[in-house]
């Protein structure tokens, strides 16, 4: 290795943001994607949540919380936000920072007469999916050199009709762009193709489409305290990791006894007291193809306490095997 790439190796969490993946060492242009450490956002759309939205809550949420809803609306609705806002930043502004890792859950809202798409966490955005893609098309036309994975999961209240709607709207928002399933991608191999988009569908109909991937496994831990969640990845990384792409989500869980015992708090405050022993923990980690490494790395509120030039500098170490 030459000493201009172990000096690049030494700062790949200084490379700009907005095009870290173009930046990166040539070393890095032949790994596969799923061995690379790239950041990604949890629940990715939650900045535009509804607060003036008249439709009932989701149906994954509890039902005491669904009955209180139902007659204290104007009291719960405020609740639903500060606890269902994972993300601050827009779409744009999240993938300018650095995330290539989009965790989108997508909702019909109850007795809405139109194929309009929505994201929803608690309750649902003001922004359809379909504007949200547009989006990013824009960005990666501005970013020729970057790669995004698109994850399309947790549906709700859609039918048959919608999803093909929906597939429809995703081949003609992305186009070319799109990369179909292959054994293996590369950076090289996918800017040699003029492919930027890796879509995964959570849905039986992905064994239809070739240029649709199967769900991307999300490791959660459902725990409200980091030594909990630390404990549950620190055992499944015992058993190793999947062979593809795969999430390590370092968000924590606010049950309902949680929110209950901290009235004044948001999910917010939730994340940030945690972030600084969550990220001591993500910098012990390597990506690769090893057991107990990783792959995305996703959490709340990415922004924050340099989460992504972290989860970026883990590659860092696929560089010190190469050389």
């Amino acid at each position: 290795m030459s000493s201009t790439e172990v000096v690049r190796q030494a700062s790949l969490k200084e490379l700009p943001l907005d095009s870290w993946m173009g930046h990166l060492p040539s070393a890095l242009w032949e790994v596969p994607l799923w061995n690379l450490a790239i950041p990604g956002s949890h629940n990715a759309i939650t900045y535009c949540l509804d607060k003036s939205d008249r439709s009932p809550v989701d149906l994954t949420q509890p039902d005491l919380l669904q009955k209180l809803d139902k007659y204290m609306k104007p009291l719960i609705r405020p609740f639903f936000h500060k606890w269902g806002v994972t993300q601050e930043l827009t779409v744009k502004e999240q993938l300018d920072s650095g995330v290539r890792y989009l965790d989108l859950r997508i909702a019909h809202r109850p007795n809405d007469t139109t194929t309009d798409l929505y994201f929803y966490h608690g309750v649902y955005t003001t922004l359809t999916v379909e504007t949200v893609l547009q989006e990013i098309r824009a960005w990666l036309d501005a970013h020729p050199r970057e790669v995004v994975l698109l994850s399309f999961s947790h549906f709700l209240g859609l039918n048959q009709d919608l999803h093909t709607e929906l597939i429809s709207t995703i081949r003609t928002v992305f186009s070319s762009k799109l990369c179909p399933v292959t054994k293996v991608v590369t950076l090289r191999s996918l800017w040699s193709l003029g492919y930027q988009v890796i879509v995964s569908y959570e849905h039986h109909v992905v064994h239809l489409h070739s240029d649709l991937w199967p769900h991307i496994p999300y490791w959660w831990a459902n725990k409200c305290k980091v030594d909990d969640l630390v404990e549950v990845f620190e055992n499944k990384k015992k058993h190793g990791r999947p062979g593809g792409f795969f999430v390590t989500g370092i968000n924590l869980t606010e049950d309902l006894k949680y929110i209950c015992s901290h009235p004044t708090e948001s999910l917010k405050d939730m994340v940030m007291s945690s972030n600084p022993a969550l990220l001591s923990w993500v910098r012990g980690q390597v990506p690769g193809s090893q057991m107990g490494s990783v792959n995305i790395v996703a959490g709340d509120f990415i922004s924050e306490s340099h989460f992504v030039p972290t989860v970026i500098a883990l590659n860092e170490h696929l560089l010190t095997w190469s050389m």
